[in-house]
């Protein structure tokens, strides 16, 4: 039996196009959601769009700090373990979820496989990077999703029997449900002009958590929001902070997070968008939109090598510059898509899975 973890939004849709794969063709599996998000806005919704089974397993841990939702999860999946006993877990991405489930299988004797591997920021600042390594270094199958990944997993050590490069499920989900995605027309839910607007996401602790910080990248969404209409579809942390510092952007529409298919589709109409997301630097390589990641390092080069991405850093003159630069490229650049971003990553994870458990 395959055991699948999700925990966190960017979980769902890496996983699903795997968990349906494995469905598809009748291998038993034991699916958990540890409720790293337990919003609905958050999960829920993604579990709908996505068409992603029911849970067989919910933990419920619910948020904390970094420390105390990583000790729950592990906690409470250390008896999920105990109940079914399963010959593979399947963890993916870098959230602290990822790392729990993927220390506590290792304390069980049970071999782990991640999604997404070799990724890095070179930044150990970032809790994301620190998951990766860790979880990286416990597993015994790693799923690469560019060469990069190969290369840093190859820098470190690992064997490379171990590795296998398989491309990006969070493409599968994209080439999956896109259409479905456009044919909301979600941007005119929001009277946002097609291909004329731009979309705004912030969520990394080292943007939101420090008020200097996140109020000079709100004043510079305020600059860049006088010559185009920006959506910011605010994350709950990012909410919370604003709050407390009584920070308000103006000629930035603020709106509660949008379900998957909205958030695509809104995405896939933009003239360009502004994240510190790392899943949405890859969504909009395979979208040809352009990028403009608000943050000093990327673990995924091959946005910036083949796609649209530009990493900007999250001063004020750096932000502006990279506007400036993409303001200039009428009509927006074309883009290479990395090799094996092609919708079916699932079917080769799968493919390795089966035969490890054959």
């Amino acid at each position: 039996m395959i055991c699948t973890i999700v925990g966190a939004r960017p979980n769902f849709v890496k996983m699903a196009p795997i968990i349906h794969e494995i469905n598809r063709r009748g291998m038993p599996q034991v699916f958990v959601h540890t409720g790293q998000h337990y919003d609905a806005k958050m999960s829920t919704v993604f579990f709908d769009e996505l068409g992603m089974p029911h849970p067989d397993v919910y933990l419920g841990v619910g948020g904390g700090s970094h420390a105390e939702q990583t000790a729950r999860v592990m906690m409470a999946f250390e008896a999920v373990l105990r109940e079914y006993a399963p010959e593979l877990v399947v963890v993916a991405g870098d959230v602290n979820s990822t790392l729990a489930c993927a220390l506590t299988a290792s304390k069980f004797n049970i071999p782990v496989a991640h999604v997404e591997a070799g990724l890095r920021s070179f930044d150990r600042e970032m809790p994301e990077e620190i998951n990766r390594i860790l979880t990286d270094h416990i597993a015994d199958l790693l799923f690469v999703t560019e060469p990069s990944g190969e290369k840093n997993l190859l820098h470190e050590g690992m064997d490379l029997t171990k590795i296998f490069f398989v491309g990006n499920t969070m493409i599968d989900s994209l080439h999956t449900h896109l259409p479905a995605a456009l044919a909301r027309r979600p941007w005119e839910a929001f009277d946002l002009p097609e291909g004329a607007y731009g979309i705004v996401t912030l969520h990394r602790p080292a943007n939101v958590d420090e008020e200097k910080g996140l109020r000079e990248i709100l004043s510079t969404l305020e600059e860049i929001g006088a010559r185009w209409p920006l959506l910011f579809p605010a994350h709950p942390r990012t909410v919370a902070r604003m709050k407390d510092w009584g920070l308000t952007p103006g000629g930035v529409r603020v709106v509660e997070p949008l379900g998957y298919l909205d958030f695509l589709g809104v995405m896939a109409k933009a003239r360009f968008v502004l994240t510190d997301s790392g899943g949405i630097q890859e969504e909009t390589t395979a979208l040809g939109v352009p990028c403009i990641t608000i943050r000093a390092n990327t673990e995924r080069p091959a946005t910036i090598e083949q796609g649209t991405n530009q990493l900007a850093g999250t001063k004020r003159a750096g932000i502006l510059a990279a506007m400036a630069r993409l303001e200039r490229d009428q009509p927006p650049r074309g883009t290479r898509i990395p090799a094996l971003w092609d919708g079916h990553a699932a079917r080769r994870v799968v493919d390795v899975l089966e035969q490890w458990c054959a």
